[in-house]
């Protein structure tokens, strides 16, 4: 069963009087355990695309099916609850919080869904481990380099076992040699344990590091297949 399927996504905004189509009609299937890059110039809708498939936006038209389940029509409380469970979020900017340390940032999803402190933080460790900063958890965020900041981020995004995983441009603050570093935390992720990853960038070395490559341009995928180089 897939994990994500669109079928003829349509999605319009307005402003004012003036209505602007953005997607015209998005098919896609994504199979659990996949690894696709999302590219498109500026315009393209894949911004708009990655919030519909985050559950941050709906679409006006079409079905979005999540781990097979319809999650179109739902209501913005049923959304998030979806989303807590099913995915996790990493982006460009680090989100942590300045006044945690790294072990707190990471487990504070699971305190915010009920869990305790003592499951919180076992389980913050373990995924701290996976990501290769199991001896930080007691920095601060200020305290750690950019792709370590980063890859605090993808634990955190991780720590609710999510099966989905989305990255908008998470290598885009980064230098390259750190660029690869947190890239090959994803790619382990999604090779080693099945983590599905959806990713957006504007790099084409970046998007080499996925199996599959979606392109957009004007609201329409107009390329789905293996990138050229691909790593």
């Amino acid at each position: 069963m897939a994990l994500i399927e669109l079928k003829a996504i349509r999605k319009s905004y307005r402003t004012g009087d003036v209505q602007t189509p953005v997607l015209h009609g998005i098919d896609l299937l994504v199979q659990r355990g996949d690894h696709v890059a999302l590219m498109g110039p500026s315009g393209s809708g894949k911004s708009t695309l990655m919030n519909l498939l985050g559950l941050l936006d709906r679409a006006d038209e079409g079905h979005y099916l999540l781990d097979g389940r319809d999650v179109t029509s739902l209501s913005a409380a049923e959304h998030a609850s979806v989303r807590n469970q099913t995915i996790g979020f990493v982006f460009q900017s680090f989100n942590l919080l300045k006044r945690m340390n790294v072990l707190e940032n990471v487990a504070l999803p699971l305190l915010y869904a009920g869990q305790n402190h003592k499951t919180a933080r076992l389980r913050a460790q373990d995924v701290l481990q996976q990501v290769g900063l199991g001896t930080l958890g007691h920095r601060m965020p200020n305290q750690l380099s950019g792709g370590q900041q980063q890859r605090v981020a993808i634990a955190r995004a991780l720590v609710n076992r999510p099966p989905l995983l989305l990255a908008d441009e998470p290598t885009g603050n980064l230098d390259t040699a750190t660029a690869e570093e947190v890239l090959q935390v994803i790619d382990s992720l999604n090779r080693d344990q099945g983590l599905t990853v959806v990713l957006v960038t504007h790099e084409t070395d970046v998007a080499q590091h996925a199996r599959r490559l979606v392109k957009l341009k004007d609201g329409r995928i107009v390329f789905d297949g293996i990138p050229e180089g691909s790593v």
